[in-house]
């Protein structure tokens, strides 16, 4: 089961002691009281902290052996953070590499996120999606990538450790963690491939056995919301290979396709649901949907109405609630 949980520190040493996927050793270089918090989030597979300390510091991380994590600036208004000789601005990602240790030193109070796969899972979950096997790479590095890969990244990100802070209730159930893990994995995996800088088909299928896979796995789950790394594990495919099938036989890609089953499923949740016990926040999230205003302005654009309005119809309303059946 996913869990989460809120640390404060007033103390350093207890601060780099909560570290996760790196050992830390903490020297603070100036003076004034040391105030730190971090939110820990554990997906299962993806573990990911997000840390905000006081003072100027240096830190020696070294990466422990067996997951392979990434960091980046959790404020895009904050002073970079220097590895080495080398400046981290914000929008830019720390890939670590195997074994690697560095010293991170800031000029003043900080914030940053971070978050972990196992080497295996990483290998998985890059044959799923990128259609080769992923590893971490020899030499650590900091690179800056396409800015809507690492925004998409940040962003979900942020939305976990808001939820952390504010409803960690709704991350316990297992479709929200599932879907928000699938969603964090595969943004990380995306810049993680970029970066890479290449892909290779794992292996060529005809267009139509793909869809056919595809079309047999989605069947398969029924109400249950799909996201791309497990249906492409699942398919045999490379995310590369399913987007130009779905584009020749959907006229969309998978991504476009999978939001519009996500969509319509919530609305049918919401239709069926009983509207004294019923919340659209739960319901948004349950079927993966983090950002609830862009949820709802795009769920009025699609179905002609809001979520609320849906989730208060009454049961005889409506041709809606007799297709459910």
């Amino acid at each position: 089961m996913a869990q989460s949980r809120i640390l404060k520190f007033a103390d350093p040493y207890a601060f780099q002691a909560a570290f996760r996927a790196v050992d830390v050793d903490l020297l603070v270089t100036a003076k004034g009281n040391f105030r730190a918090d971090m939110v820990q989030v554990d997906l299962g597979r993806l573990l990911m902290q997000r840390s905000a300390d006081s003072l100027p510091r240096i830190m020696r991380a070294t990466i422990g052996i067996g997951r392979t994590p990434i960091m980046f600036l959790g404020d895009m208004n904050q002073k970079p953070i220097h590895l080495g000789g080398t400046e981290l601005h914000a929008g830019e990602l720390i890939i670590w590499g195997r074994n690697a240790s560095g010293h991170l030193r800031t000029t003043g109070a900080t914030r940053s996120a971070s978050m972990s796969l196992a080497c295996d899972d990483l290998t998985a979950a890059g044959l799923a999606i990128a259609g080769w096997e992923l590893t971490a790479p020899s030499d650590t590095a900091v690179v800056r990538l396409p800015h809507r890969l690492v925004a998409r990244l940040m962003a979900l990100h942020a939305t976990a450790a808001h939820l952390a802070r504010t409803a960690p209730a709704i991350l316990t159930a297992p479709a929200v963690a599932n879907a928000l893990e699938q969603e964090l994995v595969h943004a990380m995996i995306a810049c993680l491939s970029a970066h890479a800088g290449r892909e290779t088909e794992r292996r060529s299928l005809p267009h139509a056995k793909v869809i056919a896979r595809f079309e047999d796995f989605l069947m398969a789950r029924h109400n249950a919301p799909v996201h791309l790394i497990e249906m492409c594990a699942a398919i045999g495919v490379s995310e590369r290979t399913l987007r130009s099938c779905c584009q020749e036989h959907f006229g969309m890609g998978p991504i476009r396709y999978l939001w519009l089953r996500r969509m319509h499923l919530a609305r049918r949740s919401l239709l069926r649901a009983d509207p004294a016990t019923a919340r659209v926040t739960s319901t948004a999230t349950e079927y993966g949907f983090w950002e609830l205003g862009r949820f709802s302005v795009e769920y009025r654009g699609l179905f002609g109405e809001s979520p609320s309005a849906s989730l208060r119809r009454p049961p005889d309303d409506a041709a809606d609630r007799r297709a459910l059946h």
